[in-house]
């Protein structure tokens, strides 16, 4: 929190480590070292657009600008076809954290499409379809979560793992070990720290 306090927003270069895969991060954009990269964002928020999806649900929020920027895509896309908002369902398990991330989508103009809340991913029950999700919480437990909402996740949707480098190990191994079991269907995007485009195989004509 204080990095990105100490940023002011302000873009800065992405310093992870140099991998393999992207052996040049500093061509990449970061406000803080625990917010997806600027161009990762830009992704998810064009992403949004992209499928219109109705329900998105994030885990592990942190300060809540990815929140904002998913929400800028919901914004985007207008209401529903019955007049109602799309939203995006966001959690951050930590209470000092989560207090922030609150007072500052709370003050957000994008707020009427945000509902954050301060719980564990797998504690937490959403009702409905889930279009989009987001994985970005702890990382050992980003496996547990995938595999919880799996079943609520539209078999046309999209699942987004953060931190899968082949340096942040945790969330690449599982995102292909849940593929080997035939959960889901993996693109490893090469970033600097690495991004899962997934799909469930289930229900897929």
């Amino acid at each position: 929190m204080l990095q990105h306090e100490r940023s002011g927003g302000a873009m800065q270069p992405e310093y992870h480590r140099a991998t393999p895969e992207c052996p040049q991060p500093q061509r990449w954009s970061m406000i803080d070292s625990m917010t997806a990269e600027v161009e990762v964002l830009e992704f998810i928020a064009t992403l949004v657009t992209t499928l219109k999806p109705r329900l998105v649900v994030e885990t592990g929020s942190f300060l809540g600008v990815s929140t904002e920027w998913i929400a800028r895509g919901l914004e985007r896309n207008g209401p529903l076809p019955d007049g109602s908002r799309a939203r995006v369902i966001s959690c951050e398990f930590d209470p000092v954290v989560y207090a922030k991330a609150k007072a500052r989508l709370d003050a957000s103009p994008l707020s009427p499409w945000i509902e954050l809340r301060n719980q564990s991913s797998l504690e937490m029950h959403i009702d409905g379809t889930i279009d989009l999700f987001f994985s970005d919480s702890d990382l050992d437990i980003r496996e547990a979560e995938v595999k919880r909402f799996l079943p609520q996740i539209n078999p046309h949707g999209i699942i987004l793992m953060h931190d899968a480098s082949s340096h942040l190990k945790t969330v690449r191994e599982a995102a292909l070990k849940m593929e080997s079991e035939g959960l889901i269907s993996v693109v490893l995007l090469p970033t600097p720290r690495g991004l899962v485009v997934a799909q469930p195989r289930a229900g897929r004509g």
